[in-house]
């Protein structure tokens, strides 16, 4: 699995116009699974999201998670993170996994963050979506559940 993580301010997430997430500060979390990925996978990077220390403490220093925070996360499934762009101008998907697979990994990634106690909000599977965000700092970080050749 692949997350893209944004530290936000505020960030919230519309289908058809009508907002299905919001958040106030805290993390905004882009999804993508790959063919490869179990629900270890998962557990795992739910555990590193939730922990990652990115928030400024007292002295200004990323050393405070979002539970430490008081954030919430917004989580977003996105299978374009597996998109290879090394041949060509067409990204490929083929590392990407199937709706069935991917969708069950993402509601066990949902599962496995609101288990460690911090308010998880969602988009909506499948869906085209219209993602805002206030991204704090910047600060945008990368995980990866595996180091997985593309």
């Amino acid at each position: 699995m692949r997350i893209v993580v944004q530290r936000v301010t505020e960030a919230h997430v519309e289908v058809d116009g009508e907002t299905v997430g919001a958040i106030g500060r805290g993390l905004l979390v882009l999804v993508g699974v790959a063919k490869p990925d179990t629900p270890a996978d998962a557990d795992y990077l739910a555990g590193k999201v939730v922990g990652l220390r990115i928030f400024p403490d007292g002295t200004g220093k990323m050393n405070r998670s979002v539970l430490e925070a008081g954030g919430a996360l917004l989580v977003i499934s996105q299978f374009t993170l597996y998109g290879d762009c090394r041949k060509g101008r067409r990204p490929s998907f083929d590392m990407a996994a199937g709706a069935e697979q991917a969708r069950a990994l993402y509601e066990r990634f949902l599962e496995a963050c609101q288990a460690r106690n911090v308010p998880v909000r969602s988009g909506v599977f499948q869906a085209s979506m219209a993602v805002h965000l206030v991204n704090d700092g910047p600060v945008t970080i990368i995980c990866e559940s595996s180091r997985q050749e593309l």
